[in-house]
């Protein structure tokens, strides 16, 4: 997805279009806001760092815009880098709560990671905005400081079923997960909206050799399967799958929709389908012009909602909501139109707004393929 192109009509498209809808203006802005940081939490490093780097670079931009806005009274970005594992979130977050300038978290970005660390975020009281992590459960504990801005896997998972057998017809699917908190959580999600299914599997984070799954799959006949889990292992699998000859359409879901999925499987994974709760990037333009010419690269999976998490933080900041608690309480009371959606949250943290697109493999590229009603 990445290619060149004309700094000066991205820049200039991108000045007209976010100074309409970004951050608050400059005239609010108190002493006590300047040298304030808004955090990234999750993978930087790692075999999932692609989707992570997505999201920094979202939050990066919105960070800019701002800083460009308020040249006399700056917020930093602070990234905290969870190599998406959660045996590392937890002392990460430790630390992150020690730092008195930390206003905010958009993260965690991985559902594994959010179990793990958002317990700690909460008993701080720092508060989080995640722009991925999409496990039903998270917003179920109770916590005050969890927020996420796109739809969670209750609405993912039966969106994904649905486009299976309306879309593609299938009459016999296989659903494989790989053992996480958000794959193994996604796939249950879609057994149970399926009901009877060909075959069930389970794979592991890392794992290299599927042949036995493809053995499973192979001998059921299967004109689809669903994964459940990250793009490193759904390139190998698949691959693996077209050099046995399975000719059915692999269906994954926003953990697997990114080039690096591509990358692995090859031409494998022409056809592909991948559902996620995220917005096409040609959907935000002026968004897409200003991340080409900040990063020189299109925008990608999470990048959009990243902004607009982001944007939550510094728009409280520009109000002069400088403590958790006053923090806390804008992003309740927030309602805005953000790029990808009106920004605004359940009292669970749930975002009141949600759609479910279905992607496509095409020419080597993920491109929008329809909104999954």
């Amino acid at each position: 997805m990445r290619r060149e192109f004309k700094f000066g009509a991205a820049l200039a498209t991108a000045a007209l279009v976010l100074g309409a809808c970004g951050t608050a203006s400059t005239n609010s802005t108190s002493s006590s806001a300047c040298g304030l940081e808004v955090g990234f939490f999750g993978a930087l490093t790692g075999d999932a760092a692609n989707l992570g780097i997505n999201i920094k670079q979202g939050v990066q931009l919105a960070v800019d815009e701002y800083n460009k806005k308020h040249a006399d009274c700056k917020v930093a970005l602070k990234t905290f880098d969870s190599q998406g594992d959660p045996s590392v979130a937890p002392g990460l977050a430790s630390e992150a709560v020690k730092d008195k300038k930390l206003i905010g978290i958009v993260g965690p970005a991985f559902s594994g990671e959010s179990k793990a660390a958002d317990p700690i975020f909460n008993s701080a009281g720092l508060n989080l905005i995640s722009a991925s992590a999409t496990n039903p459960k998270l917003s179920t504990n109770g916590w005050k400081v969890f927020h996420r801005i796109l739809g969670n896997d209750a609405t993912q998972g039966p969106a994904a079923a649905k486009y299976i057998t309306d879309i593609l017809k299938a009459k016999t699917v296989f659903v494989v997960d790989d053992a996480s908190e958000y794959g193994k959580g996604l796939a249950d999600i879609v057994r149970g909206k399926l009901g009877t299914h060909a075959g069930d599997d389970t794979v592991q984070q890392k794992q290299t050799d599927f042949s036995a799954t493809v053995a499973k799959v192979t001998a059921a006949n299967a004109d689809a399967l669903f994964y459940g889990g990250y793009y490193a292992e759904a390139g190998l699998l698949v691959k693996q799958l077209r050099a046995a000859g399975w000719k059915g359409t692999f269906v994954a879901a926003d953990g697997v929709k990114d080039d690096g999925y591509i990358k692995a499987a090859g031409a494998a994974s022409e056809g592909t389908i991948l559902t996620c709760p995220c917005l096409p990037p040609d959907k935000a333009a002026g968004f897409s012009a200003a991340y080409k010419a900040e990063f020189n690269s299109d925008p990608a999976t999470y990048s959009a909602e990243a902004f607009d998490a982001a944007n939550v933080f510094l728009d409280g900041i520009a109000a002069g909501k400088t403590t958790n608690a006053a923090m806390n309480a804008w992003i309740a009371s927030y309602d805005k139109q953000g790029v990808t959606k009106r920004v605004k949250f359940l009292a669970n943290g749930e975002p009141a707004e949600v759609s479910v697109w279905a992607y496509k493999v095409t020419g080597g590229k993920i491109v929008a393929d329809q909104e999954i009603k």
